[in-house]
């Protein structure tokens, strides 16, 4: 298998040793969908993961929070590190000093999952009040609330350009909304089990969505058509997906303890990251390409797991935590790791790879 780049287009070769082929539910074979719009033009491929190996050590607690933290996000800028909570509250720290800048309240219900928009001014936030919250640190507090879900609103993200916002939730549906007037443009009947993650590829143009039902959907953001399905032979349960960040790639995270990495394209999983723990929470995983290209997420064990992005291999495990690691974020400049826990815990964690960082 030749090496795949998260920045630059990767053939993927078809013989690929874990490669699997995606089925429908019933084991048909998938029926012909509609072509994809082509990937971003190739670029400079990165250096290679095996340059550095990663060597995160703990550099802040945060607490704050009074019940599970559900989602962590760093800004776009890397500044800031927002928080959600259980407890219905949405914080924001310093990133750099891990001082606590502002606590949003608002939700009446507690909230699963936070987003910011491209330019860092607003943060969006789904809740079980089954609403979709609008803050900016401008005005300090609310500027939208987006009413349609029927239950609760597990999952949100930002289009690139910040006018557009998808959220999926409990009521099996994904709904695009326009952010300046706060109306939902559509409503997709995506699955048929609660939606567990929502988000755009890099130019806006595809979203991705995963739930319970144990399907991937890759959907037109202008049409709302979907394009592709994808699900592993065993149908396991679906935690959160994301894009690669050159929209090549899906990153699942799937409730059998097992992260896969998808060429949505050919509808073959091209990777799997196995070692963590993952068979009751919504665990995402992420990708880090600062220092190398890794995978990052959350476990059970209490403990972040990073792996090899292409030998698959674990290569550091972060201990500390005295709970489920239910959230983590990635910096978008330096390497630094946040990562946050359930109830016996609390804290939200920030790890550095100053070694790393130096040497760029």
């Amino acid at each position: 298998m030749q090496d795949l780049q998260l920045s630059a287009p990767a053939p993927v070769s078809e013989d690929a040793p874990d490669a699997v082929r995606a089925t429908h539910p019933s084991g048909s074979s998938p029926a012909p969908s509609a072509p994809l719009p082509p990937g971003p033009p190739p670029q400079p491929a990165n250096p290679t993961s095996n340059d550095h190996r990663p060597n995160y050590q703990l550099e802040y607690i945060l607490s704050g929070h009074a019940m599970s933290i559900s989602s962590l996000k760093f800004s776009p800028n890397g500044s800031m590190l927002a928080s959600a909570a259980a407890d219905k509250l949405v914080k924001i720290w310093d990133a750099s000093t891990g001082d606590i800048m502002r606590t949003f309240e608002g939700h009446t219900e507690g909230v699963s999952d936070i987003a910011w928009s491209s330019d860092g001014d607003c943060l969006a936030s789904a809740s079980d009040d089954k609403t979709v919250r609008i803050w900016s640190l401008d005005a300090g507090g609310t500027v939208r609330v987006l009413k349609g879900h029927t239950n609760f609103v597990f999952c949100v993200n930002y289009n690139p350009r910040g006018n557009l916002l998808v959220s999926g939730g409990f009521d099996e549906t994904v709904r695009v909304w326009d952010v300046a007037r706060g109306k939902a443009l559509k409503v997709l009947p995506a699955h048929s089990d609660p939606v567990t993650a929502v988000s755009f590829n890099h130019d806006g143009t595809l979203i991705v969505s995963c739930a319970m039902d144990g399907l991937i959907r890759i959907w037109d953001a202008d049409s709302g058509q979907c394009l592709k399905t994808l699900v592993d032979d065993d149908n396991p349960m679906c935690s959160s997906v994301i894009f690669s960040p050159n929209s090549k790639f899906v990153l699942c995270s799937t409730q059998d303890s097992t992260i896969r990495l998808w060429n949505y394209q050919t509808s073959r999983c091209v990777k799997t990251y196995t070692g963590h723990t993952n068979r009751t929470y919504c665990l995402p995983a992420s990708f880090s390409k600062t220092g190398g290209q890794y995978v990052v997420s959350g476990s059970e064990d209490a403990k972040v797991y990073i792996w090899d992005l292409q030998s698959r291999q674990v290569l550091q495990v972060l201990e500390g935590h005295r709970d489920v690691v239910m959230a983590v974020a990635i910096h978008p400049t330096r390497n630094c790791i946040a990562s946050a826990s359930m109830e016996k815990d609390l804290t939200i964690r920030i790890w550095c790879d100053e070694a790393a960082d130096a040497s760029r």
